[in-house]
């Protein structure tokens, strides 16, 4: 099934399972913030980290801001890959693998990155996403995508088409 033919009622069919096994082909690699007196630096990208962490070139960099409670999503692409990281703030990244041929199709994940958990997430093409910010006043994102901006290649969903309860915080 191409992403183009993905659908609202086709997502509702399917038994959709929140799993913490990684989805196949996303990766989450730890940045390493170096701190001192004066402050802090960190390295978002490397292309180093395409041999090394499975990533993939990046041609096209964006940064984005997400306010306070908003949740961005659901959205899929057919071709480009994303590599996104949080620069300011705290973010709930949640993946659904809709890939009929993987071995992790229906499998969701969800992932918290950030100030406190500094990572870098490759997202392959063909799995839906989207994130919620969970911190004041906003989040700050910079994707590194494998792809200039296309927006032909972006499927959107409704953000409570499918696992809304997958959403943080969690009271109890």
């Amino acid at each position: 099934m191409a992403p183009n033919e993905v659908t609202e009622d086709w997502l509702k069919s399917q038994k959709i399972v929140i799993s913490k096994d990684p989805i196949e082909g996303v990766v989450v690699k730890n940045l390493k913030p170096i701190v001192d007196g004066r402050g802090d630096v960190i390295e978002l990208w490397s292309q180093p980290w395409i041999k090394t962490d499975g990533l993939v070139q990046a041609k096209h960099c964006y940064q984005s801001a997400t306010d306070y409670g908003v949740v961005k999503c659901w959205h899929l692409h057919a071709i480009h890959t994303d590599q996104f990281t949080v620069t300011r703030g705290k973010l709930q990244v949640c993946l659904i693998d809709v890939r009929p041929g993987s071995s992790t199709f229906g499998k969701a994940n969800s992932i918290i990155i950030g100030r406190d958990q500094q990572r870098l997430i490759k997202i392959p093409a063909g799995i839906m996403h989207g994130w919620k910010s969970l911190s004041h006043p906003e989040t700050i994102v910079v994707n590194f995508q494998s792809e200039i901006y296309d927006p032909n290649d972006e499927y959107k969903y409704t953000w409570d088409c499918v696992l809304p309860e997958i959403w943080e915080p969690k009271n109890g």
